[in-house]
């Protein structure tokens, strides 16, 4: 059962998630939250796999919450999708800066929201469809000049080379048809590179990408 907590301060937005997300087997909200004190000792206290986080709240804004939650190791377990109404949102690149597992506009399709829920238990990183490459663009053309990541020297020529895809915005099964491996081998390599940088997730792993200059503006087609 996947447990999620539900973070906006619009009643009749969590009102309708809730219901969405109830109506499926495998999925349990577990509690509301009005504003980011609210989410965070919520989380504190029910341990959920995914808090659906919106950035604009009051008292504190859903960005310094997400700070709190990922910057406590107690937490880590916990998955954070930022909930935006536009999506390029000024602040979405400082949120998955700050350890969101992605994020999805508030007017997503119900089934985008399903998989949303499930794919960042699963491990994978949630953009939503269509926004990705131009958020990455976007992130590449703010991003400063590139600095050595901590721990890349010790990825192998392949991990890099994996590291560089996913920073494009492809997905293990693209990988996979482009180094003409298997798609469980491409998350593999995903996996290990994760764990060498100590990124939190893949949409930290692309911000990493970017940072230390093994992706550059002007790769993406």
């Amino acid at each position: 059962m996947i447990r999620v907590l539900l973070a906006d301060d619009q009643v009749l937005v969590r009102a309708g998630f809730r219901a969405l997300l109830a109506a499926q087997p495998d999925i349990e909200v577990v509690g509301e939250a009005a504003d980011g004190a609210e989410a965070l000792a919520a989380v504190r206290e029910l341990r959920p796999d995914v808090v659906l986080m919106d950035i604009r709240m009051p008292v504190v804004d859903g960005l310094a919450a997400t700070r709190r939650i990922t910057g406590d190791e107690r937490l880590a377990a916990v998955k954070v999708v930022m909930l935006t109404t536009f999506e390029l949102d000024e602040y979405v690149f400082e949120a998955i800066r700050s350890g969101a597992s992605g994020f999805l506009v508030k007017d997503t399709e119900p089934d985008e929201l399903l998989r949303a829920v499930r794919a960042v238990v699963a491990g994978d990183a949630l953009l939503s469809p269509g926004v990705t490459r131009r958020l990455i663009a976007e992130f590449a053309a703010r991003s400063k000049e590139p600095a050595a990541a901590e721990g890349l020297e010790r990825l192998t020529e392949r991990e890099r080379e994996v590291m560089a895809l996913v920073g494009i915005g492809l997905s293990n099964e693209e990988i996979a048809r482009r180094l003409v491996v298997s798609p469980l081998t491409a998350k593999t390599h995903v996996s290990r590179t994760m764990v060498k940088l100590g990124a939190r997730d893949r949409a930290q792993l692309v911000v990493l990408a970017y940072e230390c200059g093994l992706v550059r503006p002007g790769w993406l087609g």
